[in-house]
């Protein structure tokens, strides 16, 4: 799915981080969401290489990455762990700065990455998410009914692993297929890794130890980036999708500007999963936002 990329696990920050590389030109680091993995750039990342070398990771507790056991205070998973992962990464790849792209939960990796190492990040770009304080704080009916993972993944453990272990393909049907496009945006080989994965006992750990994280350090801080009045400082474009929560439930321009100075962005026209529902329009977006 990757055309001359080169697969890399690299040691750091005490995981290993599993990666395909591929390209030349600027350094651009990709980080999927839940409960996929690298894979969710298979349709873009090859253009993309025709002008930027790609970085696409598996973050920590997904993928072909190393899943820890989480710590009491979920912290091995907090964004800003998992950031540090990410920076370490590029560093190890001889990169300094690079442009960003995060989706879902790699958008809050994205997020916590640009606001802990601003010297690193030139552009970045968040799909399809509000930042997670607001999210949570800004909780509905209709957010809570279509989010439901939200609040399930984050329960002790083991309840939650231990219901999505008894049949985790169920899971994923649900989690990807669940939203307005259904399964049809899923190619068979990027549908069979995310199959793949998501069997591991330890990716479920993985993930649910992502979500405590974002429902308890994580928001210690967001909050604490509030009080001192820091922001994201590079210039961000967001984008989400026009049949999506994150259309429905939140003002997405107005809840980035309250965290980042620079922000321009808009709804495409898909659901939550853009690099694969809408890749030629995320592309066209990226191209010009990176050459501005």
């Amino acid at each position: 799915m990757f055309t001359g990329f080169e697969t890399h696990r690299v040691r750091t920050n005490g995981v290993e981080i599993n990666l395909a590389l591929g390209g030349t030109g600027p350094a651009l680091l990709l980080l999927h969401g839940h409960p996929q993995t690298h894979v969710i750039w298979h349709k873009v990342a090859n253009q993309l290489a025709t002008r930027f070398t790609v970085v696409a990771t598996d973050l920590r507790g997904y993928g072909d990455s190393s899943k820890p056991a989480g710590l009491p205070d979920h912290s091995d998973y907090s964004k800003r762990v998992m950031a540090q992962d990410q920076v370490e990464v590029m560093r190890q790849l001889g990169f300094e700065n690079f442009f960003l792209v995060g989706h879902d939960r790699g958008g809050r990796v994205a997020h916590r990455l640009a606001m802990d190492h601003p010297d690193y990040v030139k552009k970045l770009v968040i799909l399809d998410i509000a930042p997670t304080l607001a999210m949570y704080e800004k909780t509905n009916m209709e957010f809570a009914r279509d989010y439901y993972h939200w609040f399930f993944l984050i329960q002790p453990a083991p309840f939650p692993e231990t219901l999505i272990s008894a049949n985790p393909e169920i899971y994923l049907r649900k989690a990807i297929g669940g939203r307005s496009a259904g399964l049809t945006p899923f190619t068979p080989e990027a549908y069979a890794e995310y199959a793949r994965c998501i069997k591991d006992p330890a990716t479920i750990h993985g993930m649910c130890e992502d979500y405590r994280a974002s429902a308890s350090i994580d928001l210690e801080h967001a909050r604490t980036d509030i009080e001192i009045g820091r922001k994201i400082e590079c210039p961000m474009l967001a984008l989400w999708g026009a049949h999506g929560v994150i259309e429905k439930c939140f003002n997405a321009l107005d809840e980035w500007r309250q965290v980042a100075r620079d922000v321009q962005g808009r709804a495409l026209p898909c659901g939550h999963y853009i690099p694969e529902e809408a890749p030629e329009e995320l592309l066209a977006e990226l191209f010009s936002f990176f050459n501005q």
